[in-house]
């Protein structure tokens, strides 16, 4: 395919992802697709700066890394991955990418000892979020077309990646919200319970929450609907 059809057809594709509702790793999985289609790299690794701590960590591969994602960790600045971070540019090296004195290996990422590395940065808003990393066994000249179209996507890419984190850190939210909240509406019933049970019985709270649990366990039922049922039974009473 003619280079100008490609950065056509690639343009429609990115706009395509931006414009959609991807999750967050369904979009790293796009970028891992688009950039293995670009490069014809026999690896791909995108890493994105964790915001709490600050580091870059793995979070997609062409090549199953399922110990490494999530968990393989770098500082800013360390290794090419880090440098491509640290300085907001590209780095493509041909051949003995082992040898570049910013290199660093992992011993768990079989992509350390190919040939050729591309990398490149994942921008939003003008920062940098990521990084991408392309791998060729065999050495492999990268060309113009090649970086320049790789870095488009990095250009992109980055500003939906950072949307689509955002979402999914606001559902993230959303839902210890609502656990929160349920876990003080229980507390509330049990205390609640509690005190019928001191009044009724004249048992300290230490007894009353005792025999609330033991009746739990022995009924195998949660101790918030004992709490409702002995609340429940309490109001009949008073009717």
């Amino acid at each position: 395919m003619e280079p100008t059809l490609t950065q056509v057809s690639l343009l429609h594709r990115v706009s395509s992802i931006v414009a959609s509702e991807r999750s967050l790793d369904e979009m790293l999985g796009e970028i891992v697709g688009l950039t293995s289609h670009i490069t014809g790299c026999d690896a791909c690794l995108v890493y994105l700066i964790d915001v709490n701590s600050g580091e870059m960590v793995l979070r997609a591969s062409q090549v199953p890394h399922a110990e490494e994602l999530g968990n393989l960790r770098l500082q800013v600045g360390e290794g090419i991955t880090g440098w491509v971070a640290e300085h907001k540019s590209v780095v493509a090296l041909s051949s003995k990418a082992g040898a570049d004195k910013r290199f660093k290996k992992f011993p768990s990422l079989v992509e350390d000892d190919y040939e050729a590395f591309l990398s490149v940065p994942l921008i939003s808003s003008g920062d940098v979020i990521g990084v991408i990393n392309v791998h060729h066994r065999e050495k492999h000249d990268h060309t113009p077309d090649e970086v320049a179209l790789l870095t488009f996507i990095g250009e992109q890419m980055g500003g939906a990646i950072t949307k689509s984190s955002l979402l999914q850190e606001n559902l993230r939210l959303t839902e210890e919200t609502k656990e929160v909240k349920r876990q003080l509406e229980e507390r509330k019933l049990v205390e609640r319970a509690k005190g019928l049970l001191q009044r009724k019985h004249n048992l300290t709270e230490e007894e009353a929450y005792l025999r609330l649990r033991n009746e739990s366990r022995r009924l195998r039922r949660p101790m918030k609907d004992l709490a409702e049922a002995i609340i429940l039974l309490e109001e009949l009473n008073k009717q």
